[in-house]
């Protein structure tokens, strides 16, 4: 009797706990339910983001009170009953970290012929070897210079991996260092996307290695933004620090290099033969330079309006495509100028640049000949945000690198980093803290740039040039860029969750849409409820009283599944489903053999307790 009792004590705490765990799916069902009708007054193509408008602006508000505890939004959707990606739908992705790279930066990126031809020939024999790219590039290697044994030792005894390789190593024994720096950067790079991902927000987000060297699966359930998704992912998170020029320390420059540019377009012009002429014409033909549709000159004329050189062309009655042929350079760079004086303004940006011709402009900045107008340490990058509403043009800014060509400082330096409002702005930034060795850099390099601007790049993009008004200890920084709340949060997830040794890039990517989760949803438990009804009528039906207590078994046994798996925060999928529905018909079969073995010992002329007890006991 004792053990009965206990035994109802724990059904009931159980179920109580169960019916708890639950509790937090109902509530959020419910909020996304008053999501869907405050969007429903609104236009259907702004639907959508007023859904998530509305569940971003109350995920820290409470929405559900119980134990004298309040639960906002966000702790409900961390303790609600979670979906898989077949019923939620979300996103399906196999990275591959880029070996190559890795090889590559270990090499401190080495310009050796024999290095660069064993590299390019590790590419093709990958294409039909099952091999790993190290095993395969140290074989390749061989067949390039056969007769240097120890010719890797050379390359490879950089700052960075000469504890490891001297110059008395082999080939064979400098392939097995860095099959091991290799797989430690994969390692490393799962851990960094597995950190990026835990912060993302997803719900129950499935990462594992596969089998394949280098490639990494992720499983992103529920996901409404798959490109901010594949920036997160795809990230290197190199962040640095750069000096940078003024405009108009390169203006002269720039004169120069358009001035160069003209003769070398008129040249081309005089000839039929360009292709052997002038490199650079091989690579920006004039035709591309000076197509521009009616919409895109007009913008033009709004950036540049006040511009001297526009000002001047438009005086002489020249039409875009005449003083496209006058200033190469200038038609798809556009000079960083006063509207109102036609002054140059202060600052590194040098011009604006429409994004279709990005492509350009690079051709001609890199240009050998382009480049003597410069000095030997000047760099250039574009802004990462637009410059103008449409999203048609950024923004060029000069950088200036140090003697070896890098930036003043590399972003390894950050500790922590973290999203907020702006002090004097309504937009969102990142604040960041550096470590004991980042903190001296970046006092020094604030004192050498005092009226100066420091650029602060991320994956060769700038993200903001601020002018440094004094010297700034502590190491303490910021980074503005007229951010979203949400792109905040995803740079300082990237930054605090530290570099990727190497690129990740998607190779293969599945999206499962919403309506397809849906209807996933739908059938599953149409049949899952089908099933149910249809085994507790069959034993209403055919054991009457003792069917109906079979069945109240049976629901509290589903009970007991779903709640069990809220409180494990295990995840539902419709293989999942399938399980339950076979506990359902193991549960019933079971209720069958003991009620059948019931039926057969009162035929035998037991009485009713003997028979229900020999019933459970020889089913």
């Amino acid at each position: 009797m004792q053990n009965r009792n206990v035994i109802k004590i724990f059904a009931i705490l159980f179920a109580i706990v169960c019916l708890y765990q639950l509790s937090f799916t109902w509530v959020v069902g419910g909020v996304e339910d008053d999501a869907v009708a405050y969007a429903a007054n609104y236009e259907a193509d702004e639907q959508e983001a007023k859904q998530k408008f509305y569940l971003d602006s109350i995920n820290s508000e409470p929405v559900f009170d119980i134990l004298l505890t309040e639960y906002t939004f966000a702790e409900c959707q961390q303790r609600e009953l979670n979906l898989g990606l077949d019923l939620k739908g979300g996103m399906n992705v196999t990275l591959e970290v880029m070996v190559i790279d890795v090889v590559k930066a270990l090499s401190n990126n080495s310009k050796d012929e024999a290095f660069t031809a064993a590299i390019t020939n590790t590419l093709n024999a990958q294409k039909d070897s099952q091999d790993d790219f190290v095993t395969l590039f140290g074989m390749e290697y061989e067949k390039v210079a056969p007769a240097a044994n120890t010719g890797l030792s050379v390359l490879f005894s950089t700052p960075d991996l000469r504890d490891k390789i001297d110059f008395t190593k082999t080939n064979q024994e400098v392939i097995e260092v860095l099959k091991i720096e290799v797989e430690d950067a994969i390692s490393r790079s799962f851990n960094i996307l597995r950190s990026r991902i835990d912060r993302f927000g997803v719900t129950q987000p499935n990462i594992q290695r596969l089998e394949t060297a280098g490639r990494i699966l992720v499983e992103l359930p529920g996901i409404k933004d798959p490109e901010r998704a594949r920036k997160l992912l795809q990230s290197t998170a190199q962040l640095e620090f750069w000096e940078t020029y003024e405009y108009n320390e390169l203006f002269q420059g720039f004169e120069s290099a358009n001035a160069y540019l003209r003769d070398v377009e008129t040249a081309n012009a005089s000839t039929e033969d360009t292709t052997e002429e002038v490199a650079i014409v091989e690579e920006v033909k004039a035709e591309e330079i000076i197509e521009e549709t009616e919409e895109e000159n007009s913008l033009l004329a709004d950036v540049l309006e006040g511009d001297s050189l526009a000002s001047d062309s438009a005086s002489a009655g020249l039409s875009f495509e005449e003083f496209a042929s006058e200033n190469p350079l200038y038609a798809v760079l556009y000079p960083n100028v006063n509207q109102q004086t036609g002054q140059l303004n202060p600052g590194p940006v040098v011009g604006v640049c429409a994004v279709k011709d990005t492509a350009a402009v690079n051709a001609y900045l890199s240009d050998n000949a382009v480049r003597k107008f410069f000095p030997i340490d000047a760099k250039f990058a574009y802004t990462v945000k637009p410059y103008d509403p449409d999203g048609k043009f950024v923004q060029l800014v000069a950088l200036k690198s140090d003697r070896g060509g890098k930036a003043a400082m590399e972003g390894d330096v950050v500790t922590d980093a973290n999203e907020a409002f702006g002090q004097y702005s309504s937009t969102a930034e990142v604040s960041m803290e550096m470590n004991a060795e980042g903190a001296k850099q970046w006092k020094r390099l604030t004192a050498d740039n005092i009226g100066k601007s420091v650029a602060i790049v991320l994956d060769g993009y700038v993200y903001s040039y601020p002018t440094v008004q004094a010297e700034i200890a502590g190491g303490r920084s910021s980074i503005t860029g007229n951010f979203t709340l949400n792109e905040a949060k995803d740079l300082a997830n990237i930054l605090k969750s530290g570099k990727l040794p190497a690129p990740a890039r998607i190779i293969e990517e599945a999206i499962v849409g919403p309506s397809l989760g849906e209807e996933a949803i739908n059938a599953g438990m149409s049949s899952f409820i089908f099933a149910l009804l249809l085994v507790l009528a069959y034993m209403i039906f055919y054991y009457s009283g003792a069917g109906i207590v079979s069945n109240i078994a049976l629901v509290a046994n589903v009970f007991f599944i779903f709640g069990v798996l809220s409180s494990l925060g295990a995840v539902l999928t419709l293989p999942g489903i399938a399980g339950i529905i076979l506990t359902i018909g193991m549960s019933v079969d079971a209720n069958v053999l003991i009620y059948e073995r019931i039926r057969e010992e009162l035929r035998n002329g037991k009485g009713l307790s003997l028979a229900i007890s020999d019933g459970y006991n020889s089913a």
